[in-house]
């Protein structure tokens, strides 16, 4: 199976666990779930926007750090910039936040709610350039189902 046709998959799986639930939390939680069982990355999981820093949020795989400041390391600078960072090799990230050593690189994407993020889901794979533009396409429709306005 191709990994678009993963994804393909997968995005059905998500749209059926989150239609019926409003619980943002409980969404993530199975999001993370679904996307760490369907695509086997190292680590997958959420930080939530708290004032000036990320905080953990569910997740899936070893445990992680647990707070992370605006501008520090790929998901700081991804919430800083607003934007979704695709790191291919995360030793060459400048100021990277090693929390496993086995985490080579990683895909960072900002969830925005009234143009501003409040969330970011942070993917770890434990071989270098494991993210392009399919994972960044099809994570980001996948995410929609969080940010729906009456959510």
């Amino acid at each position: 199976m191709t990994k678009e046709e993963k994804y393909r998959e997968l995005l059905q799986e998500v749209e059926a666990l989150t239609a019926a639930e409003t619980d943002e939390i409980a969404n993530m939680a199975n999001i993370a779930a679904a996307i760490h069982a369907k695509m086997g990355f190292h680590w997958t999981g959420f930080y939530r926007v708290a004032g000036d820093e990320l905080v953990l949020g569910p997740f899936q795989g070893p445990v992680a750090c647990t707070r992370i400041r605006r501008g520090r390391g790929v998901c700081g600078t991804a919430w800083k910039e607003g934007r979704t960072l695709i790191v291919p090799d995360v030793e060459q990230f400048p100021g990277h936040i090693a929390c496993s050593a086995f985490s080579k690189s990683e895909i960072v994407i900002p969830l925005l709610r009234k143009g501003a993020v409040f969330a970011e889901l942070d993917i770890d794979s434990a071989e270098t350039d494991a993210f392009d533009a399919v994972d960044e396409t099809y994570l980001t429709r996948l995410l929609a189902t969080l940010t729906y306005p009456n959510r």
